[in-house]
């Protein structure tokens, strides 16, 4: 019962700080291969965002890229690490310590936003923030969202362990139907991004374009 009140506790600030304070990097300093597969989206000027970016492995990524980067999370010392590894790769990023719903979310802001394993927010704050992406979203800008499917509480090999905070590709379409998805793949496959997602993994990867 412990166990399952822990997996079902949401995660505080405190938590994540904790989470992010060990030595190395928790999700690893290569950037998602999903990301990575969607590079011929991305065009060098592009203005994005990466929501809850932990310590920064992807950001930096599209720093590296030629990209203007806003990025926030809600740890301090997972954005201290960002801006650590920032400049060892020698790029900027625009980084803030923020929580999903402090985040000011300027409208029509942003070509991309990148939602990588998101997946701390209980479901009414889930939808929020997909509005609020949406909004900031510039006309034809790009959502690239990827996730684990609600199959990975089978192969506990990362994500939050609560069934509310994993995806279901009927969810996604309702929850997205302000976009207009252009890819939606559910598949299972073996993720190596650092110490927290390894193993075989449920996914599900989301291209989606604000009309």
């Amino acid at each position: 019962m412990a166990k399952e009140q822990t997996q079902r506790r949401a995660r505080t600030p405190a938590d994540w700080d904790r989470r992010f304070s060990g030595e190395g990097y928790l999700f690893g300093t290569e950037p998602n291969r999903f990301l990575v597969s969607c590079a011929d989206l991305l065009r060098e000027g592009d203005r994005a965002l990466c929501v809850a970016d932990g310590e920064g492995r992807n950001s930096v990524w599209l720093a590296g890229r030629g990209l203007t980067v806003d990025a926030f999370d809600v740890s301090p010392v997972g954005v201290a690490k960002a801006r650590l590894l920032a400049a060892e790769r020698g790029v900027s990023v625009d980084y803030s310590v923020a929580a999903a719903d402090e985040w000011p979310w300027p409208e029509g802001a942003y070509d991309v936003v990148v939602a990588i394993f998101i997946q701390f927010a209980p479901p009414a704050l889930r939808r929020r923030m997909f509005g609020w992406i949406g909004r900031a979203l510039r006309p034809g800008g790009l959502l690239l969202l990827e996730g684990y499917r609600i199959e990975q509480l089978e192969y506990r090999t990362g994500g939050p362990g609560v069934a509310e905070q994993l995806y279901t590709e009927p969810q996604l379409r309702a929850e997205l139907a302000g976009l207009t998805i252009e890819r939606l793949d559910s598949y299972d496959e073996v993720v190596d991004e650092g110490p927290a997602h390894s193993g075989m993994s449920a996914l599900v990867d989301v291209v989606a374009r604000r009309p």
